[in-house]
C-alpha cells in the first residue's frame, strides 16, 4: 500500500511544509487566526513572547521562593532509574510469555509524595541518588498540588480559549533536569505548552505517521522503590495488562542504531520529523493526536519547568478520518518481512 506512503509526503506539501521546522510567530495570534490556521488545519505552531507579563519568568528561577511558596505542600515525583516513565524498558520475566529471556515492557514511574522543597533537591541533585526524579504528576495537578503559584500565571490562554469555545480541562506543571525524557507518544487534547526556565526540545510527527509509530502492545510493568536499598526494582503487572505504546525511539545508541533502522524503517527512512525548541517565555501550540518525543535541558539552576493547558479536542470528521487511517494495517513496502503495524486500539493515554 504505497499509497500510505504517499500520504506521508503529500500532507507536507499541501500544509506542512517539507522544510522539518515548526512555524513561529513573534507575537500571540488574534483567536480567529489561531483556530482557522492552525487549529482548524491541524498545524503546530511556537508563539514567541506568549508569556513574557508572568511573574513565574522571574520567581521560579529562585529556588528559595518556590520552596517559600510551596513550604506547606506535598507533591507527587515520579521516579525512575534513568529520567525515562512511561517508556519502553526491558525485563525479564518467566511471567511474560515470550521466546526470549528479555522481553520490552511498558513501565511506569513510582510515583513518591513528599514535601515540595525535598522534591526540588531531589530533581536538581540526580547524583546524589540511585534514581531520577521528575515532577510530571498531571492529572490537573497546577491547580490542586501546586495552586499557591496559580498568581505567578494565567489560569487560561485567553486567545486559545476564546479560539476553542472552552476552558482547559486541565493544567499541569512540570519540573525535570536534562535526563527527564519522554518517549513518543499522543495526547488527545489541544496542548498548549508554556516554558517557563529551560528549555524543552520537542520532536514531533502527525497523526498521518500513525504507522511509522509501529505502535504494539506491552505487557505493563512499574517500579518499586525500596527504602532500604534506595534502589528502585522493576516488576510486572499482576495479573498481566498490556498497553498500546510507541516502539520507535529516534535517538538509538551506536550500538543499537543498526538493529533499530532496520527493525523500524518507515520511522528512520521516512520523512524527517518536525523538531522545536521551546524556550522560556515561548508556547507551542501541539495539535491534538500529534506525536511527541520530548527532551530538555536545564536552566543554570539545573532544572526545566514548564506548565501545560490542555483543552478538550473536537471529535470531528478529522478524528473520523484519523481513526480510519490507524486502523489500516500496513506492511512496509521496504521491507515485507516486516510485520505489520499494529494501530488497533491504539488511542494512548496522555501522558
Amino acid at each position: 500500500m504505497k499509497e500510505i506512503e504517499e500520504l506521508w509526503r503529500e500532507v507536507r506539501e499541501l500544509s506542512l511544509g517539507n522544510s522539518g521546522r515548526v512555524e513561529r510567530l513573534d507575537s500571540p495570534p488574534t483567536p480567529l487566526q489561531f483556530l482557522r490556521d492552525f487549529v482548524s488545519p491541524n498545524k503546530p505552531c511556537v508563539i514567541s513572547d506568549a508569556t513574557l507579563h508572568w511573574t513565574a519568568l522571574s520567581s521560579w528561577s529562585d529556588d528559595a521562593y518556590l520552596a517559600r511558596a510551596l513550604s506547606s505542600a506535598h507533591v507527587s515525583v515520579h521516579l525512575t532509574p534513568n529520567g525515562r516513565a512511561d517508556a519502553l524498558v526491558p525485563l525479564n520475566s518467566d511471567d511474560l510469555a515470550s521466546s526470549s529471556s528479555s522481553s520490552l515492557c511498558f513501565a511506569s514511574a513510582h510515583v513518591m509524595r513528599m514535601p515540595f522543597p525535598e522534591a526540588l533537591n531531589l530533581i536538581v541533585n540526580p547524583n546524589s541518588t540511585k534514581y531520577v526524579a521528575y515532577a510530571q504528576q498531571q492529572n490537573d495537578c497546577f491547580r490542586s498540588e501546586y495552586s499557591a503559584l496559580s498568581p505567578d500565571c494565567e489560569a487560561h490562554i485567553p486567545w486559545a480559549t476564546e479560539a476553542l469555545g472552552c476552558l482547559p480541562e486541565a493544567v499541569n506543571l512540570w519540573i525535570g533536569n536534562h535526563l527527564s525524557e519522554t518517549s513518543f507518544h499522543k495526547d488527545h487534547y489541544e496542548n498548549l505548552y508554556a516554558v517557563v526556565s529551560g528549555e524543552k526540545h520537542f520532536l514531533l510527527l502527525p497523526p498521518t505517521d500513525v504507522h511509522r509509530m509501529y505502535i504494539c502492545d506491552y505487557p505493563a510493568a512499574h517500579y518499586s522503590y525500596s527504602q532500604d536499598t534506595g534502589e528502585l526494582t522493576l516488576e510486572a503487572e499482576k495479573p498481566a495488562r498490556y498497553v498500546p505504546w510507541c516502539s520507535v525511539s529516534p535517538y538509538p545508541s551506536p550500538q543499537t542504531k543498526h538493529t533499530q533502522m532496520s527493525k523500524f524503517p518507515l520511522y528512520f527512512n521516512g520523512p524527517k520529523p518536525f523538531e522545536c525548541t521551546v524556550k522560556a517565555g515561548e508556547i507551542l501550540y501541539l495539535p491534538s493526536m500529534w506525536f511527541h518525543h520530548v527532551r530538555q535541558s536545564p536552566d543554570a539552576g539545573g532544572r526545566t519547568i514548564a506548565i501545560n493547558y490542555w483543552y478538550d479536542m473536537q471529535f470531528d470528521i478529522k478524528y473520523a478520518y484519523f481513526d480510519f487511517l490507524q486502523s489500516v494495517h500496513y506492511r512496509s513496502t521496504h521491507s515485507p518481512t516486516l510485520p505489520e503495524t499494529v494501530s488497533e486500539d491504539s488511542k494512548l493515554e496522555a501522558d
